[in-house]
C-alpha cells in the first residue's frame, strides 16, 4: 500500500493539506500502539508498524520535496541514482559553489542566496504546470523525465544553500 492509498488520496504532487491532516490524525487514532495494549504481540506489532507507517506518510505528504522524491520512486524513476545532469547546469552549480567557497561578506552569500533563488525559479518553471495541477499517477514518461530533471536539479541547489 502506497502513502495515497493510506490516506485515501487521489495521488498528486500538491495533495490537499487539510485533508493530509484530517486523515493523519483518524488513522493515528486508528493504528494508535496504546490501543493495542492488551492485544496479542501480533496485534502489538502491527500497529507499531502502522503507526511508524502513517507518520512516515504523513512528513512526506507534508514536504514537496520529500513528495516528488515519493512519486518518483514509485514511478520507478530514481532506480538509477546516477543520473547525469546537462553540462550547462553543473557549469552554474559549479560557479556557484566557487562563488561561495570565496564568499566572505555578507552580501556576497546574499547575491549567491539570490543567484541561487533566481535558478530554482527557473528550473521550476518547466514542471510548474506538471506539479501544480497533474496526478502523479497519471503522468506520461516524458512529465515524469522531467520532474525527475527538476528534482536532480534542485538537490545541488539545496546543498548549496544549506552551506550558506
Amino acid at each position: 500500500m502506497n502513502y495515497f492509498e493510506l490516506f485515501d488520496l487521489e495521488q498528486s504532487f500538491l495533495p490537499d493539506q487539510a485533508l493530509v491532516k484530517k486523515k493523519f490524525y483518524q488513522l493515528s487514532r486508528q493504528y494508535h500502539p496504546d490501543f493495542y495494549g492488551n492485544g496479542s504481540a501480533e496485534e502489538k506489532d502491527k500497529a507499531l508498524e502502522m503507526s511508524a507507517l502513517v507518520n512516515k506518510a504523513y512528513q512526506t505528504l507534508q514536504n514537496q520535496d520529500l513528495l516528488v522524491k515519493y512519486v518518483l520512486k514509485e514511478a520507478g524513476q530514481l532506480e538509477d541514482q546516477k543520473y547525469q545532469l546537462s553540462p550547462d547546469f553543473l557549469m552554474e552549480v559549479m560557479d556557484l559553489n566557487e562563488q561561495l567557497m570565496d564568499a566572505d561578506e555578507p552580501e556576497t552569500k546574499s547575491s549567491i542566496k539570490t543567484a541561487i533563488d533566481q535558478l530554482n525559479t527557473k528550473i521550476y518553471e518547466p514542471v510548474k504546470a506538471t506539479l501544480e495541477n497533474h496526478p502523479g499517477n497519471m503522468l506520461t514518461q516524458e512529465k515524469l523525465l522531467q520532474v525527475k530533471e527538476y528534482y536532480f536539479r534542485k538537490k545541488y541547489l539545496d546543498r548549496i544553500l544549506a552551506e550558506l
